[in-house]
């Protein structure tokens, strides 16, 4: 079940944010590039089966992140070892920007409500600045676990496109 009701009172933003080294279309291509997304985006302790990665305006969003056995922390939000996520795309700019809309699968009210994901791009000294913004993150995710989390998905996301991993995806 996804619960699409907001609870404004309870809902907040959280940032991350990184230079990588690499063109901003080099980091573009891996946003939209689902199996490159499918190596990136989790963070430690995590794996990812990308179902649909539509990179298009009003394109579906339909991610599984598994925890591995070793992860600790939080459990899963749709079964004890899996976090599904279904969306969709509201902007996809080249080499500007990604903007996603997603839900969680949960029965737990504390995870309902839609996440807005803004990905940004921005030249910088080094190669790309990219910035990470959640808002209407759902009151049940953690914050402190929930940045750890961000910051780990921004180191994969640099050693992808630092090693040209992309272009092999």
């Amino acid at each position: 079940m996804t619960f699409r009701q907001t609870h404004p009172s309870s809902r907040r933003t959280d940032r991350a944010a990184r230079v990588v080294a690499a063109s901003a279309a080099h980091v573009y291509r891996a946003f939209v590039t689902p199996a490159a997304v499918a190596l990136w985006l989790p963070p430690d302790g995590m794996t990812a089966d990308v179902h649909a990665w539509d990179a298009r305006p009003g394109g579906d969003v339909h991610v599984t992140l598994r925890y591995d056995e070793r992860s600790l922390g939080s459990p899963g939000k749709t079964t004890d070892r899996t976090d599904v996520v279904r969306g969709r795309f509201v902007e996809a700019i080249e080499d500007e920007r990604v903007v996603l809309e997603v839900d969680f699968e949960a029965d737990d009210p504390r995870f309902a409500g839609t996440m807005v994901m803004t990905w940004s791009l921005h030249g910088s000294a080094g190669g790309t600045r990219v910035s990470f913004v959640a808002e209407g993150v759902p009151p049940g995710i953690d914050r402190t676990s929930h940045e750890a989390g961000l910051r780990s998905t921004l180191e994969h996301l640099a050693a992808h496109v630092e090693r040209g991993r992309e272009a092999l995806a």
